[in-house]
């Protein structure tokens, strides 16, 4: 029987909504759900839990990005799979984020959560929760997001809904693998390595702006970018932004060029890809130097760009790297 280590940080799936009360976190009543859900899922794994940390998603950040990392790497050896359990606000930044800090896999990594908590009735829980263990049972070397019983590459995924179910999606990417009857597990999914690199830094030192119309540049002027590195957009369509009259982003965007400040541009849309050459304002962001986003997601664009930073000191070097498939975030 495989051995997996289940790791729980928090999020909806350990909330507290018994006695008709507001959700809250509630670790010892997620205890006692989970002791009492045991024997059944030890039918699947040989099952150990580990309370890493207790937080909603929207805390997480980069210096809890580095704990799961690290926890995973001291424990690698001796589990044949992993499975998280994690909010579903910012489980596509951490999936993501892990897919960078944690290259080379052998090995599941499973993130799964839910959109009730597992104490309602009509929780989505146990089911997610169940597909995630026998997921992480199987030859799956990924960094995954298993939600509603599908499987999608962390890095390509994003929460789609606030309120159904079936909350993530994988727009330019198909799942990894379909739970039902019998699990489909697709032939694009990562083939395993024996070379595993843990690398847990990630840069503060970018900003993210989503334009709008109307949007004043003189807002952004005020704005100090005098410790960032790069400045994500996420653009209208293909990658379009104002580029005449008052409203011409272009100064603002040369002035950050010219400040060493890489300029990146992803979509406000979740399907298909940026290309800059497409339009007018677009070809003029690549004749000034911006680099395209392609069909990355824009969890997987910021934190691509923030482990980038983190690796390297100059941005030429950053840049080149930007460009290159590295986890299988971006079609090529």
């Amino acid at each position: 029987m495989k051995s997996i280590l289940l790791i729980q940080t928090g999020g909806t799936i350990a909330m507290d909504a018994s006695e008709d009360q507001k959700p809250t976190l509630n670790p010892q009543k997620w205890t006692e759900l989970m002791y009492q859900a045991i024997p059944e899922l030890s039918e699947i794994a040989d099952i150990k839990m580990e309370r890493l940390f207790f937080e909603d998603s929207s805390d997480i950040n980069k210096k809890h990005w580095a704990a799961i990392a690290e926890f995973i790497r001291s424990n690698y050896e001796d589990y044949d799979g992993f499975v998280i359990l994690h909010g579903t606000d910012t489980m596509a930044y951490t999936a993501s984020a892990l897919s960078f800090a944690l290259q080379g896999l052998d090995k599941p990594i499973i993130l799964t959560g839910s959109q009730v908590p597992m104490s309602n009735i009509r929780s989505d829980a146990r089911r997610n929760l169940v597909n995630a263990i026998e997921m992480a049972t199987m030859s799956l070397p990924e960094v995954a997001i298993c939600f509603n019983d599908f499987v999608y590459r962390g890095n390509r995924a994003t929460k789609m809904s606030i309120g159904d179910f079936d909350a993530f999606a994988s727009p330019n990417y198909p799942p990894l693998a379909e739970i039902g009857l019998n699990i489909d597990i697709r032939d694009h999914v990562h083939t395993p390595s024996e070379s595993l690199e843990v690398a847990t830094g990630f840069s503060e030192q970018v900003f993210l702006l989503k334009i709008y119309p109307n949007l004043n540049p003189d807002f952004l002027s005020q704005i100090n970018f005098g410790d960032n590195r790069a400045l994500i957009i996420e653009a209208f369509g293909s990658g379009n932004f104002p580029i005449h009259g008052d409203q011409s982003l272009l100064p603002f965007f040369k002035k950050c060029l010219q400040n060493d400040i890489l300029l990146i541009i992803t979509s406000q849309a979740a399907y298909d890809a940026v290309d800059l050459n497409n339009y007018e304002s677009g070809r003029k962001a690549l004749e000034i130097g911006a680099l395209s986003a392609k069909d990355m997601t824009t969890e997987a664009t910021l934190t691509k760009i923030m482990y980038l930073l983190a690796k390297h000191d100059d941005n030429t070097t950053v840049g080149q790297q930007f460009n290159r498939n590295l986890v299988g975030e971006m079609t090529e």
